[in-house]
């Protein structure tokens, strides 16, 4: 997330969480996951981080409920590897290049970059998980559709592996990611349940402009490679927010 650079957001290049092309937190505007600049003062950031506060349709949150609906499947288009790779100061970003797309009954929404939380943002029937990926697509028209991945400790996943040990421990310009890193290794493979609601960013200025798809069966890493994260980004995850009326849909 760092955010009124549309085109930047448009080809992977803005350094933040949720880049895309319907505005973000004003570049070098001071906010934190903890601390006074944390999730209770976002919404003094500036104007436009206002809704942090005051908007109905915050993310995360806490799924507790959800009605069964014949959700269209996920169709994922990505390429073999990540474009760029950077330590923003909120998170480990990789930026992907062009032609990586997602459809879901309509689209193309394309792949601007995916990142990762420590604990995980969304919680399950009051359970948060270690660790959430997001990776985040813009449309054409600006919105954007966020495939939510919960991660737990289990068997090693190379792609994350390489993640972790290729990562940039300190904050600082973005540089050339290894080729061996696969997006598509992130995922479980068939077909993807997933959850499915009207939300925000999870960060300044938490637009409230993103159609929440949150996988269903978490992803298993080593362990270790969840600590090495936590090494570098001991909490970096957004309080869960009120659902308020909203639905949550569950694909069936």
């Amino acid at each position: 997330m760092n955010r009124r650079h549309a085109l930047k957001a448009l080809t992977g290049l803005a350094l933040c969480p949720l880049c895309a092309s319907t505005g973000f937190a004003v570049e070098g505007t001071h906010w934190t996951y903890g601390g006074t600049a944390g999730p209770d003062k976002w919404g003094d950031v500036d104007a436009e981080s206002k809704v942090c506060s005051v908007g109905s349709q915050q993310s995360p949150i806490d799924i507790i409920g959800s009605i069964r609906a014949q959700l269209p499947p996920l169709r994922i288009s990505w390429g073999n590897n990540a474009d760029t790779i950077v330590n923003n100061g909120h998170t480990i970003q990789l930026n992907a290049g062009k032609g990586n797309t997602l459809s879901f009954g309509s689209g193309p929404y394309r792949l601007l970059q995916f990142h990762f939380h420590h604990p995980s943002e969304h919680l399950i029937g009051g359970k948060r998980f270690p660790m959430e990926a997001h990776f985040v697509h813009a449309h054409a028209s600006g919105a954007l559709a966020v495939v939510a991945a919960l991660m737990v400790a289990g068997k090693p996943n190379l792609v994350f592996s390489r993640i972790i040990t290729t990562m940039p421990t300190h904050e600082g310009e973005t540089v050339k990611a290894d080729s061996a890193i696969n997006p598509n290794g992130l995922l479980a493979r068939g077909r993807l349940a997933y959850y499915r609601y009207p939300g925000s960013l999870t960060t300044p200025p938490c637009s409230e402009t993103v159609e929440w798809l949150l996988l269903t069966n978490p992803i298993q890493v080593a362990d270790a490679d969840m600590t090495a994260f936590a090494n570098v980004f001991e909490m970096n995850a957004r309080p869960a927010q009120k659902v308020n009326r909203r639905a949550v849909l569950r694909s069936s």
